[in-house]
């Protein structure tokens, strides 16, 4: 520990209280404003128990993606190295993960004790959906008088339930009322899908969270939890759920060890079922109440952004008092443009972003945000048409392309095939099997104790007779798990001719196939790889991923959900307008409308130099019933009243000319009148 200094040096004063708390003195809670080196901070207290003694296999680190625990894994090892010196052998953190992938390690492992069959595969939200879809129908509920609830709502409403832990008239009455009438239905529905889910021996996405909270409801489990971990560290605390905060809680019912970090001012994922309420509640679960220690130092942005920024999330009425501050003190106010309408806002936003390029700005150093995805429709034309490249978060999700998810149902069914969904789809790549003779199949599987043995002595169909032995002998293969990522590469090699036949761009697809090949030699078994890969996917495919191919330089487009995190030189925010921040949808309740508030103050909060909010005065609208298509008003935002105004710089574009502020010289009159009836005699 002789160069302990020296590894925390470079934290400021605020930070380094949050890393030398002492375990024994009680949980504690960093308030971690934009900007203010949340992740340092963070990966320096992992660092620094580890430095005074703590075991690596001990502690539990909590982040919401498997990118942002790989960073922090990788920070942790650089820091530790350097507290530690350089004879101390590297650390290893194995229980630093998402939520999810720690769930289902410990589900997995405690699978026999909790009547789960180890082998379990976990569906992801399109099989999640098809596998609701088929109960669905079995319960004749896609045949009512009246519309019933589509799958992906239907699967959406059982999320809501199962994260927020709320009554299902409840989750319909907050986000789905016009579902309220068919509360009954559902409820069955739910727990005919709950029972399949048991008999096919899959879990879906919610199960991982689920599951783990039963488990620390029963006082043997959760003892044994809590005796494994010493230090419990959660990241993002802002955006947990009630499951997620209950688990914790369950973990270390009295604070010992426990850390969350995170801001209340940036809690945007209601949709999600997150709710703010955890991180502004964390305190006071526990007596004496956990130590709060705020990080109010911004790295980031000027302070006149911040200025304008602090003046926006004050005006909400409860959170955790801070104000950041940076002595970044160069640089203009934030701008309120005010322009015509949308047309004009997409050509302010090109202009400007040309003129910032010019004045040596990359493109990718800018950025515009957005509440929706569908306000930047007019930029994307304008864009497309000055050639102005551009990339925008979103898009095809890796997962949901058709090649990914016949490779991947091969894997899962080969692991479990109990698991319906899965084989449904495989059996179906077959030619000549259709669905009656694939869930006929599945049912003389699900029925053998030796189920891919009995695969292999299903009689198929003619024209599949020639493609059935090959498919069972693969099935078996990979089941057998002789070496991983051999598995993998033995069910690409049987599904490569049928991709030949079944698409026309078969050679782009089969570059995603090289790509998941290439991902799986990273995990240590198949079990590990389809875990990890449906809880945190690659973005997107590899037709449609990515900067584009023939520029050095693009811009971002991005919803501002997708930015929380990023940071830009220069950002641009669409629509400061009410009816898209706060959006008509997010101002039914006094919470929506502070997220929407705190939306707006994430967006702020993503510039370093130059912050633009874009005030447009009409916009279109059509397929209004009513009143038919037209023009409406809008007006600025509600979260910049007047009295904020002064934090902001007034401008308008179009500038006008010089040729316009010139005094108009006088025009003789002219009779056009005259003229015309002259013509006609």
């Amino acid at each position: 520990m002789a160069t302990a200094a020296a590894y925390l040096e470079k934290l400021n004063p605020e930070q380094r209280a949050a890393v030398e708390h002492g375990p024994a003195a009680g949980p504690l809670l960093v308030i971690a404003g934009a900007g203010s080196g949340k992740t340092s901070t963070l990966a320096h207290r992992v660092a620094h128990l580890i430095a005074g003694g703590a075991d690596p296999s001990r502690v539990l680190l909590l982040t919401f993606s498997r990118r942002a625990a790989q960073e922090m894994i990788r920070r942790v090892e650089r820091i530790s190295a350097q507290a530690l010196g350089p004879k101390a052998p590297p650390i290893h953190l194995p229980w630093a993960g998402t939520f999810h992938g720690v769930g289902a390690r410990l589900i997995r492992e405690f699978a026999e004790v909790i009547g789960l069959d180890p082998q379990f595969t976990i569906h992801d939200r399109e099989d999640s959906s098809d596998l609701i879809n088929v109960v669905r129908h079995e319960l004749g509920l896609s045949k009512t008088e009246k519309r019933f609830p589509a799958k992906g709502t239907c699967l959406a409403i059982y999320s809501r339930v199962v994260n927020a832990q709320v009554p299902l008239e409840r989750a319909l009455g907050d986000a789905f009322p016009w579902c309220a009438g068919w509360s009954e239905e559902l409820g069955r529905l739910f727990g005919a899908y709950v029972d399949a889910k048991q008999r096919q021996g899959v879990l879906d996405y919610d199960d991982l969270l689920l599951y783990w909270a039963q488990m620390a409801g029963e006082p043997a489990i959760a003892e044994e939890l809590g005796r494994r971990f010493d230090h419990v560290l959660v990241d993002e605390y802002q955006d947990t759920n009630r499951l997620q905060s209950a688990i914790l809680i369950a973990l270390k019912p009295a604070g010992a060890g426990v850390t969350v970090v995170g801001d209340d001012a940036q809690s945007i994922y209601s949709f999600r079922a997150a709710t703010v309420r955890n991180i502004l509640d964390f305190p006071g679960h526990f007596d004496p109440p956990a130590r709060i220690v705020t990080l109010d130092r911004n790295y980031r942005s000027t302070q006149a952004i911040l200025a304008a920024a602090n003046a926006v999330i004050e005006l909400s009425p409860e959170r955790f008092t801070k104000n950041l501050w940076t002595d970044r003190s160069s640089g203009g106010r934030p701008r309120l443009v005010t322009v015509r309408d949308e047309g004009e806002q997409a050509r302010f936003v090109a202009d400007s972003v040309l003129e910032n390029r010019e004045a040596g700005e990359a493109l990718k150093a800018q950025a515009v945000l957005f509440r929706t995805s569908s306000h930047s429709a007019p930029l994307e034309l304008e864009l497309t048409r000055r050639n102005i490249p551009f990339v925008k978060f979103g898009g095809l999700k890796f997962l949901d392309a058709a090649h990914v998810k016949d490779l991947l149902s091969l894997l899962r069914f080969a692991q479990n095939p109990r698991d319906r969904v899965s084989g449904f789809r495989v059996l179906q790549l077959l030619p000549g099997v259709g669905p009656a003779f694939a869930a006929k199949a599945l049912d003389a599987v699900a029925a053998s104790p030796s189920p891919l043995s009995a695969l292999r002595k299903v009689k198929p169909p003619p024209r599949a007779a020639d493609d059935w032995a090959a498919f069972a002998e693969v099935a078996a293969s990979v089941a057998a798990d002789a070496g991983w990522p051999a598995g993998l590469a033995a069910a690409r090699s049987w599904y490569e001719p049928h991709l030949d036949r079944i698409h026309e761009d078969a050679e782009v697809r089969r570059l995603d196939l090289a790509q998941l090949e290439r991902i799986a030699e990273t995990y240590p078994s198949r079990e590990r790889f389809l875990t990890e890969l449906t809880l945190d996917p690659p973005n997107a495919t590899s037709d449609e991923s990515g900067p584009p191919l023939l520029d050095e330089d693009y811009l971002i487009l991005s919803t501002i959900h997708s930015a929380k995190g990023q940071e830009w030189k220069s950002v641009f925010v669409l629509n400061a307008v009410d009816g898209c921040i706060p959006s008509d949808l997010g101002t039914g309740t006094s919470s929506e409308i502070e997220e929407e508030r705190r939306l707006l103050y994430v967006a702020m909060t993503r510039a370093k130099d130059a912050l633009s909010l874009v005030v447009p005065q009409r916009f279109y609208v059509s397929n209004q019933s009513a009143r038919g298509d037209r023009h409406v008003y809008a007006a600025r935002t509600r979260f910049i009243p007047t009295g904020l105004l002064d934090k902001f710089e007034a401008a308008s574009w179009p500038p006008p000319s010089a040729e316009a502020s010139q005094a108009k010289r006088p025009i003789a009159p002219v009779d056009i009148g005259a003229r015309l009836r002259a013509m006609w005699g």
